[in-house]
């Protein structure tokens, strides 16, 4: 897949600089992307849901391994080391997220042609905060009105490490922040500090992609090995930053692979070509788990195998650019209404999840999974109704009057 070599003839902004901008390309390519990228919206509502079914399999694991161990053939080994794992591969649907943004955040800045860099970044710091405020002042309110008895769940569970039984104004204030290491009021809020790093570096992302285009694969080797190394040595910022990279390099080759994609299509038995890309994907997605009889997580082999992951989470997202029947999946109808609540989901599960389980107990899983799944999605679509819609317009007002502010400040200082 070869890059575009046209660039603008008069020097703008720093987008226009380094790369052509949407000015410059045709309406109806851009139509086209838009079209296809519609996908996206799909498997970000699927990536949320696993990431819900995973926490309901976390609180359900300790009885699941009392009914017949982790050995093959028990319902513990069928849902963890079988390719039913992938309802449940919430890690890995989180990698998904992350080279999601790194795409889709990438976009406007590339295709915009008078971004405001400043607008972007007052804008998306509103987006982000405000929704995980409301989501911790919700999961505040809940740990202090409903009673959390630490007996009523397994010891060492997820549910029991992973979950305040009570809490208080410090530990509210810090999570608020985002910078905090951990996330026991609302456990999902971790990843939402990398998605706060990635768009405080987007420029750099974007200007080390472009000029890697051309040899992507070199970039993508080096970015995994990168996020090996964050896994192997436990620094987190070095595991998951270069993950959003990869989604920015196909931001800034979204042209030559929908163009390929094109030619690819006319090919005889495409249709393979688009089953091959969406199954080893999901291989790899789940390697780390399929593979747990030959290489334990705590061996570097298993390491490597959990890594594969990174992969697997970029070629679901380029099959949902490029493969048609993938495409039609994720531009159904429940595919797109999940996407539509997919981050007031993401928010909202984990609040509700722990109170029942709490409230009911862990042995009585499958009366907390029964009650949490619809309960759930009933609160994202409240959520995203009261809270994420009109955090989207405040952060559209918000991106104005900061661009506004900063273009007045440049303004001065030229003059």
């Amino acid at each position: 897949m070869q890059g575009s070599t046209k660039r603008p003839e008069k020097a703008g902004n720093f987008t226009q600089v380094i790369f052509q901008t949407a000015e410059a390309r045709p309406a109806s390519t851009l139509a086209a992307s838009t079209d296809r990228l519609s996908a996206l919206d799909g498997l970000r509502g699927v990536a949320a849901l696993v990431v819900m079914l995973h926490h309901v399999y976390l609180v359900a694991a300790p009885a699941l391994r009392s009914w017949g161990g982790s050995e093959p053939g028990s319902v513990f080994w069928w849902l963890s080391a079988t390719p039913l794992k992938l309802l449940t591969a919430g890690s890995e649907a989180v990698l998904v997220f992350f080279v999601l943004s790194g795409l889709v955040v990438a976009l406007p800045a590339l295709r915009k042609p008078h971004f405001s860099w400043s607008g972007f970044l007052g804008g998306r710091i509103v987006r982000i905060y405000v929704p995980v405020w409301a989501a911790l002042a919700i999961g505040t309110a809940l740990v202090w009105l409903v009673p959390r008895d630490p007996l009523a769940v397994s010891r060492g569970s997820w549910v029991a490490n992973s979950n305040a039984t009570s809490t208080t104004a410090a530990d509210l204030l810090s999570q608020m922040s985002l910078t905090a290491a951990s996330y026991d009021i609302n456990n999902v809020l971790w990843s939402l500090r990398w998605e706060l790093a990635f768009a405080l570096l987007l420029p750099l992302f974007i200007a080390v992609a472009v000029v890697a285009r051309r040899r992507w694969w070199i970039a993508v080797s080096v970015v995994f090995v990168m996020s090996l190394m964050g896994l192997l040595t436990n620094i987190d910022a070095l595991r998951y930053l270069p993950v959003f990279f990869i989604g920015t390099l196909m931001a800034v080759r979204l042209d030559s692979i929908q163009e390929w994609t094109r030619r690819r299509l006319r090919r005889p038995h495409a249709r393979r070509w688009g089953i091959v890309v969406v199954v080893g994907s999901l291989v790899l997605v789940i390697a780390h788990w399929l593979a747990q009889p030959i290489a334990d997580s705590g061996t570097l082999p298993g390491r490597i195998f959990t890594q594969l992951a990174v992969l697997g989470a970029a070629g679901l997202v380029l099959a949902a650019i490029t493969v048609p029947s993938m495409r039609r999946v994720l531009d159904s109808r429940p595919s797109q209404w999940l996407g539509r609540i997919s981050f007031s989901l993401y928010l909202i599960h984990v609040p509700i999840l722990a109170t029942l389980t709490f409230l009911l107990g862990d042995d009585r899983w499958w009366l907390v999974a029964v009650l949490t799944i619809p309960l759930a999605l009933l609160a994202a679509c409240a959520f995203h109704l009261a809270v994420e819609r009109p955090s989207h317009r405040l952060a559209r007002r918000t991106g104005q009057v900061v661009s506004g502010i900063a273009a007045k400040i440049v303004a001065g200082t030229t003059r």
